[in-house]
């Protein structure tokens, strides 16, 4: 269902809004951005700052001989939370969009931090809080011809003037009665915007869309796993995945959420999309044992133009660890072995850092960037190699890395000139077991058990480095062409935060617990840090206005006192958009309560 409202009027107030105003974003400056054409190099204009998303700035005013100097210059009340920050904020236009985990959409002076417009989409949080999975966050916007694409967590994608916030269209996604909600940020790519829909550890049927950005009819729907076999399939992609599955999976949805994950070519028109896990969790209640089930855990090549598969990678077939493949994926140019490569990479939650052929999705290489067990290896076409022991049922297991992953949805970054990757990485185990039954909407998963083990636990092989001390979570620094690891410092791990490089030699990193530190690229110095006083991070940009560089970031979880209604919320030491200058001199704000502890419940107030 799309809704259009007042589409005239609509365009011409953009015309208007952006007359004499900055370079229109366009699909020729979204390709150019993070190449040596780059027309709006101080901007941040989509998720990962290029199509490729590789987060790297050339931005250099800010680096390794200066970075000490940084300072708060403002901050914003983003409002209330409910959960992590997870969003990216974008600047075009002298102006900073973000977006709230309850996908109210804001535009403030990227110089002042003064509020230009605020929109609301009035999502009934009591209705949609149950039916989310899993947390209440936002990853973000995107912008296209005077546009703001914003998700909304109950299904619905908004277009938005950039200028004034005004709803230009509506399109219905998906419906929470469904257990679907849409937590990702959308991609822009040949005139279409990409969203896919959360909901794992539900009963769905995962897919990603492609809707006309000027109107916001949908153009196609890909189906990342198949349906009833009693109904037609959908295009041979479908019947192709039938093959892999088995028994009445169906009844259960299938999973292959796509929550996170793209990035664009526009030279071979391929968006690449990462798929969550198989659901249920374990394979004896998905119908049938020992079978691939297409394409969950996969990296899908989709043409945008037509929605066809071109190819696919599943890095975990029959998964039964939770190793959605969702993760970030970076576009780059490498000479491997002497030979130029376009390639794909990613630091898979499943703790294997993959370099795949983007044009022809051949498997180049894979390694263990953290502790891994469930795998031993790869055969010649790149296919997992799974430890038997690996599998489990009532007998509790434990496998590396955890089922939060190695690496999550925190964003690593590229840099160039160093050809390093900065992953936020985890050094955990999951202990795993399986009840007699599945408890359906959402699946229960009887004796699970989260762990951080120092010692080996069992015979399985181990890949990966070896820890760092007793740290559990570290920021490493990896080599994609000889695939090892270069440096890596404490701090972090694969949820939270993430990080952003620039031709400065930095690497910016936010930590969950409230810190924004600096690195120096190549080397790994610690050359910053500070407590901004909030948790539940979100990952860092830099940008540049007037001639004068920034870092931003949003932080804070928002605790709130309900007091009548579940929308009427007191908020204490609501989340914050925090921007850095250099010799900046605003105070710090006063730092919010920790969160209460892990299993203490809410406030009475919460149950009214």
């Amino acid at each position: 269902m799309v809704i259009r409202i007042t589409a005239i009027a609509v365009a011409i107030t953009i015309g208007v809004s952006t007359a004499g105003a900055q370079q229109n974003v366009d699909a020729n400056v979204l390709k150019n951005a993070g190449t040596p054409q780059d027309a709006l190099q101080g901007d941040w204009l989509s998720y990962g700052r290029s199509l490729g998303e590789t987060r790297y700035s050339p931005l250099n005013q800010i680096n390794t001989s200066n970075v000490s100097r940084l300072g708060l210059a403002w901050t914003y009340a983003v409002g209330a939370g409910g959960g992590n920050q997870e969003a990216t904020p974008l600047v075009w236009n002298n102006t900073i969009y973000g977006i709230t985990n309850w996908s109210v959409v804001f535009a403030v002076d990227a110089r002042t931090g003064k509020e230009l417009w605020r929109w609301d989409p009035e999502v009934n949080q009591s209705a949609v809080r149950p039916k989310v999975c899993c947390g209440i966050v936002n990853r973000g916007l995107a912008i296209y011809n005077g546009m703001i694409f914003a998700p909304i967590i109950d299904g619905r994608l908004e277009a938005l003037d950039a200028a004034t916030g005004k709803v230009i269209w509506e399109s219905r996604v998906a419906y929470p009665q469904e257990w679907f909600s849409i937590t990702m940020a959308p991609r822009v790519a040949n005139g279409k915007v990409l969203i896919g829909v959360s909901g794992g550890d539900h009963p769905i049927r995962g897919f990603f869309d492609a809707y006309d950005a000027a109107t916001g009819r949908r153009a196609w729907r890909f189906y990342t796993v198949p349906g009833n076999p009693a109904n037609p399939y959908e295009n041979e992609a479908m019947r192709k995945a039938g093959k892999t599955w088995g028994g009445d999976f169906y009844k259960m949805g299938g999973g292959g959420s796509v929550w996170d994950g793209m990035a664009y070519d526009p030279e071979t028109d391929l968006i690449f999309v990462g798929t969550g896990n198989a659901e249920p969790w374990v394979q004896k209640f998905r119908g049938a044992k020992d079978m691939d089930n297409l394409y969950t855990c996969s990296i899908l090549a989709v043409k945008v133009s037509t929605g066809e598969l071109k190819w696919h990678y599943q890095a975990v077939p029959n998964d039964n660890w939770d190793y959605d493949t969702v993760q970030q994926m970076i576009l780059a140019d490498l000479t491997i072995d002497g030979r130029p490569r376009k390639v794909l990479m990613q630091a898979s939650k499943n703790g294997i850092f993959y370099v795949l052929d983007r044009v022809t999705g051949q498997f180049i290489s894979g390694q263990a960037y953290t502790q891994v067990n469930w795998t031993h290896g790869f055969d010649e076409s790149g296919r997992p190699m799974i430890n038997k022991e690996a599998f489990y049922d009532k007998e509790p297991v434990t496998i590396f890395p955890t089922a939060g992953g190695g690496h999550n949805w925190s964003p690593m970054s590229f840099n160039p000139s160093t050809g390093l990757v900065y992953v936020p990485t985890s050094y955990a185990s999951f202990t795993y077991a399986a009840g007699d039954t599945v408890i359906p909407a959402p699946y229960g998963h009887t004796g699970l058990a989260p762990s951080f083990l120092t010692e080996r636990p069992n015979s399985m092989p181990f890949m990966g480095p070896e820890p760092l001390g007793k740290e559990r979570g570290v920021l490493e620094a990896w080599d994609p062409v000889n695939q090892k690891l270069v440096w890596r410092t404490p701090g972090g791990g694969g949820i939270g935060g993430g990080t952003v490089t620039t031709a400065g030699n930095l690497v910016f990193q936010v930590i969950n617990d409230g810190r924004l530190l600096a690195y120096s690229a190549d080397k790994g110095e610690k050359l910053f840090e500070i407590q901004t006083g909030r948790t539940g991070m979100g990952p860092p940009i830099t940008y540049q206005v007037d001639g004068k560089q920034y870092v931003a970031l949003m932080g804070g979880i928002g605790r709130s006192v309900m007091v009548a209604e579940p929308n009427d919320a007191k908020v204490d030491h609501p989340p914050l958009l925090f921007v850095f200058e250099l010799d900046g001199k605003t105070p710090m704000p006063s730092p919010a309560a920790p969160p209460p502890p892990f299993g203490v419940p809410p406030p009475a107030e919460l149950h009214k």
